[in-house]
């Protein structure tokens, strides 16, 4: 009889383990640590996506903050079709507190700072993928065309 509670006590722990609640945080584990950016991708006047010269770090921290910064290389004035502005001069930086949405694969990104201060306050919902080592990010705003692409560090 000990053995047999033995096992239904593994099971029972592993069981414990692998429940939903516990699934529930294995995108936003994934989040975790720093990244740097591949790729920045934004609507021309041609409304087609163009690759941006940018370099940039987004970080994740297991409390739930998050911290990015993009510099365009090249600045350009912002396309007429633009309907936000993240930027300034060319630069973004901006901080916060994040929550996920594994079902939807949405995370909200909830600005405590911000270079562009009028982005302070607001709650930005994003779209994300992982790909191997790589997480791709886009807005969920259907007026805004734009990709990031990010690699762990």
């Amino acid at each position: 009889m000990p053995r047999l509670q033995s096992i239904l006590a593994s099971i029972l722990v592993f069981a414990l383990a692998f429940t939903p609640a516990r699934a529930q945080h294995a995108d936003r584990d994934r989040f975790l640590g720093a990244w740097h950016l591949v790729s920045l991708e934004q609507p021309g006047p041609d409304n087609q996506l163009h690759r941006v010269n940018a370099t940039g770090l987004f970080v994740f921290t297991a409390d739930g903050h998050l911290s990015v910064q993009v510099m365009n290389l090249d600045p350009q004035p912002l396309s007429p079709s633009s309907t936000q502005q993240y930027s300034q001069g060319g630069y973004e930086a901006s901080y916060g507190t994040y929550t996920t949405d594994e079902k939807t694969h949405t995370f909200v990104f909830h600005v405590d700072g911000a270079l562009v201060r009028s982005l302070i306050g607001n709650d930005l919902a994003r779209h994300y993928e992982f790909s191997g080592n790589r997480l791709i990010i886009q807005s969920t705003h259907p007026d805004e065309h734009w990709r990031v692409i990010w690699e762990r560090n």
